[in-house]
């Protein structure tokens, strides 16, 4: 009985690192935020209805956001930003690819928080640029992560090629200026996925 009880712990303890292999993002419990900011000191927060990503047990990380999801809470407003801005028609959404140490992840343990740094590249409008994240990392439980900026990201739209929907959109709205530098913020929940049979 005792060799059959140590046995079984065995294979459990082998089993349980790959038993969640992979972690999906649950949009319920997921926001991203960006700030722009008009007329020189005004801000304003802005968000996204719709957002999915996962991380591989490679430590690969990708996050979508649906462009044509964008809430500003003015109406007219979101389809300025989707027909000037994002130019939706053309570039459905932006794509957000990290590559982490997956270790960070594994030896993890419940209530614990990490902080992680991670190397970028961001697809949106067409062209890609590269940005560094620093996050920090908190296990929840045994299959829940919560992954959220420690700095803000700071994207500038002159470099996706966006100026002249920004000038278009300050133009519409009548106002001395519109900062084309974007400080995004957001909060990820991740839940493992058990891993296929």
């Amino acid at each position: 009985m005792r060799h059959l009880l140590s046995a079984c712990l065995l294979s459990a303890c082998c089993a349980a690192p790959s038993a969640f292999a992979d972690w999906t993002l649950d949009p319920a419990r997921s926001h991203l935020t960006f700030i722009s900011i008009k007329a020189n000191n005004v801000a304003e927060l802005n968000t996204f209805g719709t957002i999915s990503g996962s991380v591989n047990a490679s430590g690969q990380a990708l996050i979508r956001l649906p462009l044509d999801s964008v809430e500003t809470l003015i109406p007219i407003r979101n389809e300025r930003m989707r027909q000037f801005l994002f130019e939706t028609t053309n570039y459905q959404e932006a794509v957000l690819r990290a590559q982490f140490d997956p270790q960070v992840i594994d030896r993890l343990q419940v209530g614990e928080i990490a902080q992680v740094n991670a190397e970028s590249s961001l697809l949106l409008h067409g062209l890609a640029q590269p940005l560094t994240l620093t996050l920090q990392v908190a296990k929840l439980n045994a299959e829940t992560l919560l992954v959220a900026s420690v700095k803000p990201l700071v994207v500038d739209a002159a470099k996706f090629g966006m100026s002249e929907g920004v000038e278009k959109l300050r133009e519409l709205a009548g106002l001395s200026a519109i900062s084309t530098a974007v400080p995004v913020t957001f909060v990820v929940t991740l839940v493992a996925a058990p891993a296929a049979e």
